[in-house]
């Protein structure tokens, strides 16, 4: 049977050149980064080196990026350190209704600590209203946190225009970069952006390893406290393994970016494309250029996703219903409910997400399974049944 990977969004193998790169770091070059000893200052030399190497795909300065243990932790970083510092300036934060959870959590907690967050809502292609954002900013906002591209249904935001709106009120803007990173060319500067948040697993790097860049000049509280690492921003013992094949993979991406880009999109309109022309009754998710290069997301009326993903699963086929920190839910995607989707159309929804490793078969295979698996899923349906014999 075909083993077929069309789960990228939710992370990505280790490439193998990272991995080798990743190796001396575990036997051979295992010295603390804060020993003044040899051992730990070739492991500070490294980490330096590495953190370089990110910063310049960014356009950033290293003083200004920040090591994490992934996007999550710079999400939470970002909002809490930034709101908790500039209370005295303000207690109002803004954000999106179709955030990743590890924004509209945190969002949650800060609205415990006594923060106010308005929650903006999308059109039906997932984007956010310029006019409806700078109508919702007050001489109370601190934060502007808007995703650079959404990890369900992959529609990608005006960054730009948004930082030129936050900076136009003296509000900061941070974006959540996790899926873009890697997949579009980003310039912090150029950009308007104050602080993001990336992730090593989403680019072929090692999971447990992610970043935080600050802008120069910004102020934000720590959240993790107990040593001088991260120069006195991040207390904990650096990952160098970690590290070091963050910035390997973040230095191929680079250098791949715009094959890797037009492979995805390729393969991505021959899939998203195949599948609306052969399957009746289905909804392709999201802007329909404004997007994430190997995103695909649809949903099928009449069927549930779990079914579909468990069906597609037997034929060796690993996709998501959304969110992989929400995989585990029955209930629909807040996202797909916040673009107007009503819950038994969010129900059958299906993400497929393309990588550097799948191939024009996996697409033409997947294709043709997903038509013979919704064609049987909805002969056992009951209101497809009576729309066949209603003949709409």
């Amino acid at each position: 049977m075909k083993q077929i990977y069309l789960d990228y969004s939710a992370t990505t193998p280790v490439k193998r050149e990272v991995v080798d790169t990743m190796l001396p770091y575990f036997t051979e070059i295992y010295g603390n980064a804060s020993s003044i000893h040899g051992f730990g200052q070739e492991a500070k030399s490294v980490l330096e080196q590495s953190r370089k190497s990110i910063a310049e795909t960014i356009n950033a300065t290293p003083d200004t990026f920040y090591f994490t243990g992934g996007g999550s932790e710079a999400d939470n970083w970002a909002l809490k350190g930034v709101m908790r510092a500039n209370r005295k300036k303000g207690n109002h934060l803004i954000t999106s209704k179709i955030e990743h959870h590890g924004i509209l959590h945190t969002c949650t907690a800060l609205e415990k600590e006594g923060f106010e967050v308005t929650y903006l809502d999308v059109d039906a292609e997932g984007m956010v209203s310029l006019e409806a954002l700078e109508a919702a900013i007050t001489d109370q906002t601190v934060l502007i946190s808007i995703m650079f591209i959404n990890n369900e249904i992959g529609t990608m935001q005006p960054v730009k225009a948004i930082g030129e709106i936050a900076h136009k009120h003296g509000v900061l803007f941070h974006t959540d970069a996790v899926q873009a990173y890697g997949n579009v060319k980003i310039d912090v500067n150029e950009m308007n952006i104050d602080l993001m948040s990336v992730s090593g697993h989403k680019i072929y790097g090692p999971k447990g390893i992610g970043g935080l860049y600050i802008k120069k000049g910004i102020r934000i509280q720590n959240i993790i406290e107990g040593g001088a690492q991260e120069r006195n921003r991040r207390a904990g013992t650096e990952n160098i393994p970690g590290i070091v094949g963050f910035a390997k993979a973040a230095v191929m991406a680079d250098e791949n970016l715009e094959a890797h880009r037009e492979k995805l999109i390729y393969l991505r309109d021959k899939l998203a494309n195949g599948i609306m022309d052969v399957i009746p009754y289905a909804k392709y998710n999201g802007h329909p250029t404004e997007r994430h290069p190997g995103n695909v997301n649809i949903c099928f009326e009449f069927i549930e996703g779990e079914a579909l993903l468990l069906s597609l699963n037997a034929k060796g086929i690993a996709g998501s219903s959304g969110s992989a920190c929400t995989s585990g839910s029955l209930d629909p995607s807040h996202v797909l409910l916040a673009i107007g989707l009503p819950h038994e159309i969010a129900h059958g929804s299906l993400r497929l997400s393309i990588g550097d490793f799948t191939t024009e078969e996996d697409v033409e295979y997947t294709i043709e399974s997903l038509k013979e698996i919704v064609q049987k899923l909805r002969l056992m349906s009951p209101l497809y049944d009576k729309v066949l014999k209603e003949g709409k």
